[in-house]
């Protein structure tokens, strides 16, 4: 679990529910009508710019960020230092037996030991990357969408409640709560964006980054595992992926 993004989140919300409540109550700061404009109007008005697929998917990426496994690149160099070895000792058919984690170089081994040309297993890995890099980018225009629609929708429901005022004006003692609840809209719209959408358009944003970067690395192992590389040398290619102060190498030179 990506405790950064639990912490932040909840973290944030439970600040403002305790300004709120030691602001006079919460009570005060809920209002059916505000919530059904900003949030249902959000929704529907970006499920307008996409696809319904889109849509969903977008938010079924958005709650993977919570279960996220962060890359080892360390362990994956080491599995492809291991399948390297055996590799250059008894060819790319002995890698049918290898148990092998990570399940993207899985896919390159698999395209290795069927026959493929380093070419074609380049190709297919790199279309791999590009179109599930894609579907991380349509995702993050959601989020990003909604967070650019939900404060024009609290205005709009701001607005609203402001018209409804205005045409009661017959009674001063309802002007104070009127106003109050007119700008709730405007409340509930700047909270879904910066406390809801930009954030997990940026974690996204950031998650895609991370796993372009991982099947980078995974890709330069494959090729030069084909190409038949020292052991060692792609060891060492691999660790340019690595921190300066990790940079290790551990595979003996032959």
């Amino acid at each position: 679990m990506d405790l950064a993004t639990f912490i932040g989140l909840i973290g944030s919300f439970a600040i403002i529910a305790y300004s709120m409540i030691m602001g006079g109550g919460i009570g005060s700061f809920f209002d059916i009508s505000s919530i059904s404009i900003v949030v249902l109007g959000s929704i529907l008005v970006v499920m307008t710019k996409f696809g319904f697929k889109q849509f969903l998917g977008a938010f079924k990426s958005a709650g993977k960020i919570f279960l996220f496994k962060k890359f080892n690149p360390a362990e994956c160099i080491d599995e492809a230092v291991k399948i390297a070895t055996a590799a250059r000792k008894s060819g790319l058919l002995a890698l049918e037996g290898i148990e092998v984690k990570n399940h993207f170089m899985k896919r390159g081994v698999q395209l290795m030991i069927d026959g493929h040309e380093p070419d074609v297993v380049k190709l297919m890995l790199s279309k791999d990357m590009n179109l599930a890099f894609e579907r991380h980018m349509v995702a993050q225009k959601v989020f990003r969408s909604l967070a650019e629609v939900a404060p024009a929708m609290g205005m709009i429901g701001t607005l609203i409640g402001l018209v409804l005022m205005l045409g009661n004006m017959s009674d001063p003692s309802a002007i104070g709560p009127s106003m109050a609840i007119a700008l709730l809209a405007t409340l509930y719209g700047a909270m879904l964006a910066n406390m809801i959408a930009n954030p997990i358009a940026d974690k996204l944003e950031l998650r895609s980054s991370e796993e372009r970067r991982s099947k980078a690395l995974v890709l330069d192992a494959l090729l030069g595992i084909q190409s038949g590389h020292n052991p060692r040398l792609i060891e060492e290619t691999l660790m340019q992926y690595m921190p300066n102060s990790k940079r290790v190498t551990k595979s003996p030179k032959e």
